[in-house]
C-alpha cells in the first residue's frame, strides 16, 4: 500500500521528467499565454516575449499582440494626426453683436414711416434741437455729472426716456435703460455707458438726423422691391443682413460690405441659387488693379492662389505664356479653384443683377469681430453664411430627393466632397441692398447708421430740398439724361445735358421760387413755355429727374437703386462732414 501511494505521489514527478524539451516549452508557452489571456490588464511576465518570439505560431499569443500594437501606433501617430488636421480646421468664429430686434430694417411701411418721421425731427430743429454735451464725457451707471440733465431731456425728446422721468443728475437704472435704447437705435453696443461712441451719436445735431431720414426716403422713390412672405435685407450703412419670414427678423447676420472707394450698389434681385465649393472668376477691374502689378512683383502668386488663365474655349494658358507688363491679361478669364482658400469661401449666395454683385463666404473671417465693416469690393461677405444658406433651403429637397432637406449635416457633408454643386431654389426669394442712414420703423423708433458712403450731406445745401450726392437739385422741370458722374448732380447741372439747350450753369436762377422758368425753348423774347408736372417726372421709373418740389422732401427722385457710379464715388467727393465716423472712434462704450 505504501508503495503504491508513493508510486501515485511520484507519477508527477515521473511524467514531467518524461516530457521532451519540446513538449515542455509547449506546456510552458501554453500557460503563460493563459496567464496573458485570463489577466489581460496584469503585466506579462518577463520571459513572455521569449516564449512568444519562440512560438509565433501559437494562435493565442497572436491577437494579444494585435491588440497592442495598433494601440501603441495610434497613440503615436495620434498627435501627428491633430496637428495635421489642425493646420486645415478654421479658426472659431468670433463676430460683433448685432441687435435682435425682431422688427425689419425694410418694410412695404418703411417709407411712409421715415417721411413722418423726417417731418417730427423738422419740428425737433424747427424748436432749437438739442443741447451738445462735452465731447469728452465719461459716465458710469451709478455715478453723477452735470450734464445728465441735458441728457435726460435729450432722450425724452426722441423718446427713449419717458417725458415725465425724474429729473436729476444721476444716471440711474432709468436712464441707463434709456441709454441703451438710444444705443440700439444707433447700431452701437448696448452697454448703458456714456462713452466716446455714444456721446459722438448724441452730438450729431437734429438737423443732420433729419437730412438722413429725408434723404433715406428719397432713395426709395421708384423702388419696385416685391416683398413676398419670405425676402431678405441687406442695409450698406448698417453692414447686416437680415432674413424676414412674415415680417419679423429671424435671423440677422454680421456683414462686411464695400469699402468708400469701392461702395455696395442698391439693387433688387432674387436670389435664385445657392452654390456650395464655388469658383471665383475675378473681375476685370481686380485683374488690373491687383492681379498684373502682383505678377509683376511675384510670379508665382498666381499658382499659390490657384487661379487659372483660361482663353477661348476655355483653354488652360500659362501664365508665363503672358506680358505681365501690359494689361493684355485683362482679355482672358481668370477663375480661382474651389476649396477653402478660395476667396469666396465655401457659399455663394447668387442673385443675377446688372451689377454683378452676391453674397459669400469669405476665408478671411476676422473682419466679422470689427465694429466698423466697410472692407469688401462691392459683394457682401455674410458671417455664419452657412445657416443663412440653410434657410434659403428651407423648402428645396435635400440631396436624396423628395422627403430629404439641406440642414447643417446635408449641407457641411455636400461642402466636403469638395465639388462645386449649383442648388437651385423652387421658388426665388427677393433681396435687396439698400442704403438708409435714417429710418423709422412702424413702432415710432428712428434708427441712423453713419453716412459712410458720404451721400446724405449736398456739395450745395439746398434749404427745403431732401438732396444728396446722387439727387439732382430743383433746376429744370424735365431731366432727359442721367448725370454720368455724381460730379454733376452735386453741381446744379443737371439740366445742361438736355439737347438742344445751351444755357451756361449759373443760368438757372436758383433764388426764383417757380420751377418752371428754366424753359427747353429756343432762347427767344417769347412767353415761357408751361412747365412739365412733377408727377411725371416722378413716375418715370428709377430714373433720376431734375426737379423736386421744394416743399416736400417726400418728392424728391432718386436713381435706380442699379445705379451705382454716383454712390461708388461720392464718398470722394462730398466727405460726411456733419456726421463723425465711429471709424475713428475707439470703442470706449
Amino acid at each position: 500500500m505504501l508503495s503504491r501511494h508513493r508510486t501515485v505521489a511520484l507519477r508527477p514527478h515521473r511524467l514531467r521528467a518524461g516530457l521532451s524539451p519540446l513538449a515542455l516549452l509547449w506546456v510552458l508557452g501554453g500557460a503563460a499565454t493563459a496567464q496573458v489571456s485570463g489577466a489581460p490588464e496584469a503585466p506579462a511576465p518577463a520571459k513572455a516575449p521569449k516564449i512568444e518570439s519562440l512560438t509565433t505560431t501559437t494562435a493565442p499569443a497572436t491577437p494579444a499582440v494585435q491588440a497592442i500594437a495598433p494601440g501603441a501606433a495610434e497613440a503615436t501617430a495620434a498627435p501627428a494626426a491633430a496637428q495635421a488636421r489642425k493646420s486645415r480646421e478654421l479658426p472659431p468664429l468670433v463676430v460683433a453683436r448685432v441687435s435682435a430686434d425682431p422688427v425689419p430694417t425694410l418694410s412695404p411701411a418703411t417709407f411712409l414711416d421715415t417721411l413722418r418721421m423726417a417731418d417730427r425731427y423738422q419740428a425737433m430743429v424747427d424748436a432749437g434741437g438739442w443741447t451738445a454735451l462735452p465731447a469728452d464725457l465719461v459716465v458710469k451707471p451709478g455715478a453723477g455729472h452735470p450734464a445728465i440733465p441735458a441728457l435726460r431731456k435729450h432722450l425724452a425728446l426722441v423718446g427713449d426716456l419717458a417725458a415725465d422721468a425724474p429729473m436729476n443728475d444721476q444716471l440711474d437704472a432709468t436712464l441707463v435703460a434709456a441709454v441703451k435704447a438710444f444705443q440700439a437705435r444707433h447700431g452701437l453696443p448696448e452697454t448703458g455707458l456714456i462713452g466716446r461712441q455714444t456721446v459722438a451719436a448724441l452730438n450729431v445735431p437734429a438737423a443732420t438726423r433729419q437730412r438722413q431720414l429725408a434723404a433715406s426716403a428719397a432713395r426709395q422713390i421708384g423702388s419696385n422691391f416685391a416683398y413676398g412672405d419670405r425676402y431678405v435685407v441687406v442695409n450698406i450703412p448698417s453692414a447686416t443682413v437680415e432674413a424676414v419670414d412674415h415680417g419679423v427678423v429671424v435671423r440677422r447676420y454680421v456683414a462686411v460690405v464695400g469699402k468708400p472707394d469701392k461702395a455696395t450698389p442698391r439693387i433688387e434681385a432674387r436670389i435664385t441659387d445657392v452654390n456650395l465649393n464655388p469658383t471665383w472668376t475675378l473681375p476685370v477691374s481686380i485683374i488690373k488693379k491687383e492681379i498684373i502689378p502682383k505678377m509683376r512683383k511675384d510670379p508665382g502668386y498666381l499658382a499659390r492662389e490657384r487661379i487659372r488663365i483660361l482663353g477661348p474655349g476655355g483653354v488652360e494658358v500659362d501664365p508665363t505664356a503672358i506680358d505681365w507688363s501690359s494689361e493684355k491679361a485683362a482679355n482672358y478669364t481668370l477663375r480661382q479653384d474651389s476649396g477653402l482658400d478660395n476667396s469666396l469661401g465655401q457659399v455663394r449666395i447668387d442673385m443675377p443683377n446688372k451689377q454683378a454683385v452676391y453674397m459669400h463666404d469669405t476665408p478671411s473671417k476676422s473682419l466679422f469681430a470689427r465694429e466698423v465693416r466697410f472692407h469688401s469690393h462691392g459683394c457682401v461677405r455674410v458671417a455664419q453664411v452657412k445657416e443663412l444658406a440653410g434657410w434659403l433651403l428651407e423648402s428645396t429637397p435635400g440631396p436624396n430627393g423628395p422627403g430629404s432637406t439641406w440642414g447643417p449635416i446635408e449641407i457641411e457633408t455636400s461642402i466636403a466632397t469638395n465639388e462645386r454643386l449649383d442648388i437651385k431654389l423652387p421658388k426665388q426669394i427677393p433681396v435687396t441692398f439698400v442704403y438708409l442712414t435714417g429710418y423709422a420703423t412702424p413702432d415710432g423708433r428712428a434708427h441712423f447708421r453713419d453716412d459712410i458712403y458720404g451721400i446724405d450731406s449736398p456739395a450745395v445745401p439746398m434749404p427745403d430740398v431732401a438732396a444728396t450726392g446722387t439727387i439732382a437739385p430743383p433746376t429744370a422741370p424735365k431731366s432727359a439724361a442721367v448725370p454720368a458722374t455724381p460730379k454733376a448732380s452735386s453741381t446744379g447741372s443737371a439740366s445742361a445735358r438736355t439737347p438742344g439747350d445751351k444755357p451756361s450753369l449759373a443760368s438757372p436762377p436758383l433764388a426764383k421760387p417757380s420751377l418752371a422758368k428754366p424753359s427747353l425753348a429756343k432762347p427767344v423774347q417769347a412767353a415761357p413755355v408751361p412747365p412739365k408736372p412733377v408727377p411725371k417726372v416722378i413716375a418715370d421709373k428709377g430714373a433720376v429727374p431734375g426737379a423736386a418740389p421744394a416743399q416736400s422732401p417726400g418728392k424728391a427722385a432718386a436713381p435706380r437703386p442699379t445705379s451705382t457710379g454716383a454712390e461708388k464715388t461720392a464718398g470722394d467727393l462730398v466727405p460726411p462732414g456733419s456726421i463723425p465716423s465711429r471709424a475713428a472712434l475707439p470703442p470706449t462704450d
